[in-house]
């Protein structure tokens, strides 16, 4: 009776014995070898074998170091802003951090602002300009922080005279009770905002920006 290749496999998870029975015909099996033509001992298979799981492993283990270390050093510029939002008494100080931290920690030069639902005494301050209806929509409507190369003309104008340079944005919405905002951040790089990319700190970045301006003791001056 000729036996398939799946049989001789079954048998031999169901009797392991076997191996130690025929011990010596293990030294003579020879199998091809995984990185040329030639046929090696099995036993030299079995440590080819393992070498390349162990490269495996440790390029794995490289990686989540690597994302360990980048997401500790995001941790901390997190951290930094939170403080420099958290300890602002005045709103004029609360947007210069905000702006300064998304530039020296986070590489962002450009930042546009819209703010409503949220009393201020100086609305003067570019941040209160109106927004449309539309605009307000679209924040309502954002689920998740939105990247990508596409804006609304409306959007775009607020970044005034390096808007024709951006080729790539952030929209996060700021919420509190309601809906009071909208943060837009720009890059020249296309490649800086692009949709597939995580969302997570923008998220978070959204919430604390959200939770610095919904403060009651905030003032304008």
């Amino acid at each position: 009776m000729k036996l398939d290749a799946e049989e001789v496999a079954q048998y031999l998870r169901q009797f392991p014995e076997f191996f130690e029975e025929y011990a010596d015909m293990l030294a003579e099996i020879q199998v091809p070898d995984p990185h040329g033509g030639r046929a090696i001992p099995i036993n030299e298979r079995q440590i080819a074998a393992l070498r390349d799981k162990n490269r495996i492993l440790q390029e794995r283990l490289g990686e989540l170091i690597r994302f360990g270390e980048e997401n500790g050093a995001i941790t901390e510029k997190m951290h930094r802003l939170a403080v420099a939002l958290l300890t602002s008494h005045h709103l004029s100080g609360l947007l210069y951090g905000l702006k300064f931290h998304l530039r020296e920690d986070f590489s962002v030069p450009h930042m546009a602002l819209r703010l409503w639902n949220i009393s201020a005494e100086d609305s003067s301050l570019q941040e209160f300009a109106p927004a449309s209806a539309d605009i307000q929509i679209v924040a309502e409507s954002l689920v998740h922080p939105y990247c990508g190369c596409h804006i609304v003309d409306e959007i775009r104008e607020w970044f005034r005279e390096d808007a024709a340079r951006l080729r790539s944005f952030a929209m996060v919405t700021l919420r509190a009770e309601r809906t009071i905002g909208l943060l837009v951040m720009g890059s020249e790089d296309p490649q800086r905002f692009y949709p597939e990319m995580g969302t997570i700190y923008l998220t978070r970045l959204g919430e604390l920006v959200s939770a610095a301006l919904g403060r009651p003791a905030l003032t304008d001056g």
